[in-house]
This record gives structure tokens, C-alpha cells and sequence, in this order.
């Protein structure tokens, strides 16, 4: 189908298509389009990574702006949101406004109603529904990207009620659902009344197979001689047989570690494959990564950046693996080392996928768990690039013969596993079931019945009781915390219930929160810290070998400051969670006290985007915690308040008055103070020498920062100063590593 053939896109758009190289829509994009996807009609396309599933969408799209409509794409991922917003904005040309909303879960975020098409992960989605945002009643088009992730425990439920609460407030709505091959992808076309592209074509060849002993052994019996020297791994092996032909790889394993010390490894294959080119433009992306963050991760990525290879894990800085990912599609990085979350979403396609580790550790297992053959498949389909690659290979590896049939049988053969809905799960049905009564789909035990009607899990399951067992003892414990009342079969939220709701918490992690606060009339940080990171919705630290006996004597040492009762040493599961929880809030006390990034990371054994994880986390349940202590009339608000602000800034409480000036962030506050400018006042007056001393001779950096604090006359034009450390003036980032994570005032 030629792209001028579609009906219903805005004028101009199918041209813009041709000319960008569009001369034939994919098979599964025209069998969208045959089956309506440009007049209005719902759909589930159910086709390989690569095969054109974003096309799809922005035809939907942009055929619903066209008749006057607004469309939403839902993402799984913060990093997707953003890589999709800035892919959607080629048609700006074509009056098709794009925006982008990720965070702050009490706001309405009205100004999004005067975009054409709105950009957010699912969470968002589902916080804009529960606070009442009017112009999600004018949504004519929704497009759920990996909508095969409702199967995700902690992440489906949110997607599936969000598209269930959607559906019911505008019975008209198209859905545009977006899967990977998935084995019953008819149940979730069935659930959202649509219709069903399946397919397993893609632009280029996918090959897959198995490496043991010196070969490839590929699904259809061929065989390709990849030999493995003495001493050498066969990760290398293949990753240089890969470079021969000018090919990039992408590893996964299963750990962050195994992850840096694989790129680590195959940073000496790589590098003697770089032309004095690539060397010279990877020296500019490792200086970047060096300057991302001053701690040893970023020392040790930029390191194997500069030689042609890179680790990719979620305790990289957001700003860590942009850089990585970046370089890699612009063929400069040679390979990748990473955990499976690369896999999830993120554009970053390859010569050839290598899947070295097929198994995990799952503490509820018990052991190492073999990984399912959907997400195993999902590496698989990053490999071949549409343009650039004749072929694409995704190659498990086997240590004996007996490991390639199990393989073969596991992952290469084998058919994904089916969508199950995880709704019924205990965490999901309090949250969701709270939302659903607050934003009033439902003021019955009936009415919540109905709503669940519309959900994929009522559609998997035949057990109406199992369903209505799951909801009454949901209203018992929403109802025994006072965030429901219940009088016969009605349903209501108190007022406590409202704000919880529009907060976006875990009802438990609110009632854990309203406990500890009750009582607490002047709590500590590390007391607010601990009450915050004890709740399920924080993810904590695990204890390591060690860490029991160091944070037990912790425990006692500083017992006073808990909100709350100090569980029994004999109580070893509550214990354990009660020290984890303690670790954790250490680690907020020690970056609210000015610690520096790379002792932390050091400290704890964590990487700057698990800090940068911690501390957002902290800083929402912190405010959470606030609005709670306002509503309920206690004391403790002010302390609250003022923990929350040092983990936002990441300073003692002497700075927090120049940190919340914008650009100043926690090391130029604390230099600024030291200088004598100890206030967003003193510089408004101060003497602008001082104030470009202590911020280094940086003109532009000063100039802006006392703008920011409100002075008349920021300029810094006739202002000079010796700067001891012999640093250079310009406004490159600072050397001791300003433009880290405190750097975001």
C-alpha cells in the first residue's frame, strides 16, 4: 500500500511520508489500515519489535487530530516518553502540537489540553484520571505502547485499569494497542473490542540459534563457524566475528555487575577494531559521561566508552544511558553490555544479540529462575537494523549439548508465553479500588463489580466469586483505615481516602505514613526518612553480608528518632524489612548532609541512578507525608516539610534557602555559604566579586544565578576575579562535578 492510498491523514502527511522514504507501507502497517486504523476503528497489533508498530500509532494519530480530535500515547518507560515526544514532533510541520507528561501525580496538568497529541507513561495516565484532568474527557484516540506489559505484576494492573477508566469515560474511544508477538493476543483484542493485526513479519531477516563448542547452530539447521580460542570466552568470540563484518552487539546478562565487567572484558575486542575516527568521537562521548556524574561509575563507563564499549543498567544516571544509547544507534559504540531492561522499549537495535545469561536470581524462587521465553524474545528482536543491517542474529549461548536442545526447546522454537492479567494481586486491587471510589466510577460494592467487569482480568477469569472475594476484602481493610466509608452496599471515600488517592499512594504506604505521623510532634530527618522507607511504595536496599549486625547496633543506637514501634529481633522477617528500611533512609541522611555522590554510591553499593531513584522517591512520599500532616491538623508538619526540602536539595538545613535558588544546587550552595553568601537575599546585595569567586569565575553561571534570586542588575560584565584553582572561566561543567545529581535546583 503506497502511503498517498491512506485515507483520513492530515494534508500533506502522506507526501511528507514518501519523501522521508516511505515508498511502500509495511504488510502489517497496511493491514491496519484495512482494518481501519484511519477511520476510527479500535485495533491490537501484535507484531515483531522493528516491523513498523510506531507507524501504526502516529497513523492513528494523526488521522484522529484530523477530525478534530486528541490522541494520547501511553509508554511504559520515563526515557520512552521522552524519545516518542521528540519523534512525534516531525509532524509540527503539519500543526500537530506535541506534549509530554511524566511526573508530579497531584496535578491536573490543564495546559495539556491544548496539545494534539500528549506523550505519558501509564502512571501518569492513571494520576490525570484520578485528579479530575477535564481534558481526558475529550480524548478521541489512545495508543497503549508494550501493552503486552498488563502481564508486569507491579506495572499491568496500572495499565489495565487506566485503559478500562478510559474506555468508560468516553464510550467512543479508539484504542490503538501496541504487542509483541504474544501467544493469545485475540483475549486482549477481545478485552479492548478490537481488531487484530498478528504477524511475524519483519523489514530484514531474524536468525536465531544457539552458540556451543565453535558455532552458531541456527534455528533452520544451519550452521556458522564462530571458533572460540583457549582462554578465550565465546562472548568475545562473537562480538569480534560481528565487528569483522563492521557489525555492533548487544549483550545481555543478568546483573549490573556481570554487566560492567563484561564491557569491561570486551572493551579490549572492540578497541582494536576502532578507526582513528571512532576513537576521536567516542573521546567526546566518554568526556561526556565522565562530566555526567563525579562518582567511579561514571569513571569506569567512560573508560570502556573510550574504547568502543559500554555497560547499560538502571543504576546508570538517566543522563548515562541517553549518552550510551545515543552512541550506540549512531554506530559509534561497538557493543553493549546489559541487563534486560534495555530490552523494554528503548530504541536501540543491533547487528547481533547475544543472550549470555538465560537465567536470574529470584528471591521468591528460591535460586536462579530461568527467564521467560516473551522477554528472552524481546532481546531477541533488537537485533537487525532496518537500513543498515543485511540480517540480524540473536544467539544464545550453551555449555554443553544438553543446555543447546533445552535452548532450543526454551526460547528459540518456543511461543511466547500468554498475557495474564496481575489485577487481582493484593497491592493493586487496594490502590486501584481506592481510585476507582474517589473518582467516582463506582459508589457501590456493585457498581466497583461492574467497573471491574471491564478489565482484562475479568475477562481471563471465569471465578465471579474469586473476584467478588478479592473487592470485600479490599472495602474491610480500605474501610478499618478510614479511607472508605460503608453503609449497606454503598461505597464512599472519606476525605483522608480523597487525598491518598490524588496523591497516587499505596493505601498501605498511607496508613504506614498516618501511624508514624500521629504521635510524632518534632520527628528527625532520619526519622521521617525511615517512616517513608518502610512503605511498599519505597523501594529499599538490601541488607548485604554484613549489614544485619552494622545496622542492628544502627537501630538501637538511634531508636528514639523511629516513628514507630522497633519490631522484636525475634521477628526475623519484620526485623530484616525494618533495617532495609533503615539502610535506606541512611542513605537519604547521608545525601541530605552533603556527603558526596561517589561515598554513596561507594557506601551502599549502588549506582547514581539508583541515588537519583531514592532520593525522587523519598522527596514525593516526603511531600505525600506533608499534605497528610496538613490535612489531619498534626504537629510535625514544619519538620516534615524541612526533611523533605534537604532530600529535594540534598543539604544541611543552613543551605536550604540558597539551594532553592534555580542553578545553585548543593556544591555551590555550600560554597557560596562558606564565601559568606549564606542566603537568596545576600545575593541579591552581595559583592558580585564574592559571589563569582566562590562560583569559580563562572560569568554565565553567576549572571544566572543572581538573576534567578531576583537582582536587578545580574550582569558580571566589569567583574573579575583570581580563580585559585587555575580552573578556566567558561561554563563548562565544573570540575569537581557540580553538574551531578545535586546540580538540579
Amino acid at each position: 500500500m503506497h502511503p498517498t492510498d491512506v485515507p483520513g491523514l492530515p494534508p500533506g502527511v502522506p507526501e511528507h511520508l514518501v519523501e522521508s522514504g516511505i515508498e511502500e507501507l509495511y504488510p502489517p502497517q497496511a493491514a491496519a489500515v484495512d482494518a481501519g486504523v484511519t477511520d476510527g476503528e479500535s485495533l491490537v497489533a501484535s507484531v515483531p519489535t522493528a516491523s513498523g508498530k510506531t507507524l501504526i500509532a502516529e497513523l492513528a494519530m494523526l488521522s484522529s487530530v484530523e477530525r478534530g480530535g486528541t490522541a494520547l500515547y501511553v509508554v511504559p518507560l520515563r526515557a520512552l516518553a521522552s524519545e516518542k515526544k521528540a519523534e512525534f514532533e516531525r509532524w509540527a510541520d503539519f500543526d500537530v502540537d506535541v506534549g509530554v507528561s511524566t511526573g508530579n501525580y497531584e496535578s491536573s496538568e490543564e495546559w495539556l489540553s491544548s496539545r494534539d497529541i500528549v506523550v505519558a507513561t501509564s502512571e501518569k495516565v492513571d494520576s490525570l484520571v484520578r485528579n479530575g484532568a477535564p481534558w481526558i474527557d475529550d480524548l478521541t484516540c489512545v495508543v497503549a505502547d508494550e501493552v503486552h506489559l498488563v502481564d508486569d505484576p507491579n506495572r499491568g494492573p496500572t495499565l489495565e485499569v487506566t485503559l478500562a477508566k478510559l474506555r468508560r469515560i468516553n464510550s467512543g474511544l479508539q484504542v490503538v494497542a501496541l504487542s509483541a508477538t504474544v501467544d493469545n493476543a485475540d483475549e486482549v483484542a477481545d478485552w479492548l473490542d478490537a481488531e487484530l493485526v498478528k504477524s511475524d513479519w519483519r523489514p530484514i531477516d531474524l536468525r536465531t540459534g544457539v552458540h556451543y563448542g565453535d558455532a552458531i547452530t541456527f534455528d533452520d539447521g544451519e550452521r556458522r563457524e564462530v571458533p572460540v580460542d583457549r582462554g578465550e570466552r565465546p562472548t568475545a568470540a562473537l562480538v569480534a566475528d560481528t565487528l569483522e563484518e563492521d557489525g555492533s552487539s548487544l549483550v545481555f546478562v543478568n546483573s549490573r555487575r556481570n554487566a560492567e565487567a563484561a564491557a569491561r572484558r570486551l572493551a579490549d575486542v572492540t578497541e582494536s577494531a576502532l578507526t582513528p575516527d571512532e576513537r576521536a568521537a567516542l573521546a567526546d562521548v566518554a568526556d561526556e559521561v565522565a562530566a555526567a556524574s563525579d562518582t567511579e561509575t561514571s569513571e569506569d563507563l567512560a573508560a570502556v566508552v573510550r574504547k568502543g564499549a559500554a555497560f547499560h543498567h538502571a543504576g546508570l544516571s538517566a543522563d548515562h544511558r541517553s549518552l550510551v544509547e545515543d552512541a550506540f544507534r549512531d554506530r559509534k559504540l561497538k557493543a553493549i553490555c546489559a541487563t534486560p531492561t534495555l530490552a523494554a522499549g528503548v530504541n536501540t537495535p543491533s547487528r547481533r544479540v547475544i543472550v549470555r545469561d538465560w537465567r536470574r536470581y529470584d528471591g521468591e524462587f528460591g535460586g536462579m529462575k530461568p527467564l521467560e521465553t516473551l522477554e528472552v524474545h524481546q532481546m531477541f528482536g533488537r537485533a537487525g537494523r532496518p537500513g543498515l543491517d543485511p540480517y540480524g542474529e540473536a544467539v544464545l549461548l550453551a555449555k554443553d549439548h544438553d543446555t543447546m536442545d533445552e535452548l532450543f526447546e526454551r526460547y528459540v522454537w518456543a511461543d511466547p508465553e500468554p498475557v495474564r492479567s496481575k489485577l487481582a494481586r493484593e497491592p493493586a486491587m487496594r490502590t486501584h479500588l481506592l481510585a476507582t471510589v474517589a473518582s467516582g466510577f463506582a459508589r457501590t460494592r456493585e457498581g466497583l463489580l461492574d467497573f471491574l467487569e471491564g478489565t482484562l482480568y475479568a475477562a481471563q477469569t471465569d471465578e465471579g466469586d474469586r473476584l467478588a472475594s478479592v473487592v470485600d476484602s479490599t472495602l474491610d481493610y480500605l474501610a478499618a483505615n478510614d479511607f472508605v466509608d460503608r453503609e449497606g452496599d454503598e461505597v464512599t471515600a472519606t476525605s483522608l481516602g480523597h487525598t491518598v488517592s490524588r496523591l497516587y499512594l499505596d493505601p498501605m504506604s498511607a496508613a504506614e505514613i498516618v501511624d508514624g505521623l500521629r504521635d510524632a510532634d518534632d520527628p528527625t530527618p532520619l526519622g521521617c526518612y525511615h517512616l517513608v522507607c518502610r512503605t511498599p511504595d519505597m523501594y529499599e536496599l538490601y541488607l548485604k553480608s554484613g549489614d544485619r549486625e552494622t545496622y542492628t547496633e544502627l537501630c538501637y543506637e538511634r531508636e528514639e528518632e523511629f516513628l514507630g514501634r522497633v519490631p522484636s529481633e525475634f521477628e526475623d522477617v519484620r526485623f530484616e524489612e525494618w533495617l532495609s528500611a533503615l539502610k535506606t533512609a541512611k542513605l537519604l541522611e547521608d545525601w541530605a548532609s552533603e556527603v558526596d555522590e561517589d561515598r554513596i554510591t561507594e557506601r551502599y553499593g549502588v549506582g547514581p541512578g539508583d541515588v537519583r531513584g531514592k532520593v525522587d522517591t523519598a522527596e514525593w512520599l516526603l511531600g505525600a507525608a506533608e499534605r497528610l500532616a496538613t490535612d489531619l491538623d498534626l504537629d510535625c508538619v514544619v519538620a516534615v516539610r524541612e526533611a523533605k526540602k534537604r532530600v529535594q536539595y540534598g543539604v544541611r538545613e543552613e543551605l536550604l534557602d540558597l539551594a532553592g535558588v534555580r542553578n545553585v544546587g548543593r556544591k555551590r550552595a555550600r560554597r557560596l555559604y562558606e564565601a559568606g553568601v549564606e542566603s537568596r537575599a545576600d545575593l541579591r546585595e552581595a559583592d558580585k566579586a564574592v559571589v563569582l569567586g566562590a562560583l569559580r569565575g563562572r560569568e554565565r553561571t553567576a549572571e544566572r544565578i543572581l538573576e534567578n534570586a531576583g537582582r536587578r542588575d545580574p550582569s558580571m560584565e566589569t567583574v573579575s576575579v583570581d580563580v585559585e584553582d587555575g580552573g578556566d572561566t567558561s561554563d563548562a561543567r565544573d570540575a569537581d562535578g557540580q553538574a551531578s545529581l545535586g546540580d538540579f535546583g
